[in-house]
């Protein structure tokens, strides 16, 4: 399997997408100060995974979530996830009332 990800750095809530086979050592060696592009903003979290059978597959869906229309396409379902996640904690409905 190959992954394509999003991680957020928790302190300044940067971005980072990547492509890795093995996601859990990719996240550590981005929170150990590893690679150079994210050390400065560790520690990061993982916020959007995608899996593909190939790196072939993966490749072009980094690039497009890379690129400006994919940051755009994240923000928007960050906002929508974000929406949603305020409407079950909003207590002011008559279904979260309960």
């Amino acid at each position: 399997m190959v992954y394509v990800y999003v991680i957020q750095s928790e302190p300044s809530g940067r971005r980072y997408v990547g492509i890795a086979q093995d996601l859990n050592r990719r996240l550590k060696e981005h929170n150990g100060g590893q690679v150079n592009s994210t050390k400065t903003y560790a520690p990061w979290k993982l916020v959007y995974q995608e899996t593909f059978t190939s790196h072939a597959e993966a490749r072009p869906r980094e690039k497009y979530l890379k690129s400006s229309a994919g940051r755009r396409y994240l923000k928007k379902s960050w906002e929508k996830v974000s929406l949603f996640a305020e409407w079950l904690n909003c207590k002011s409905c008559l279904l979260c009332a309960w």
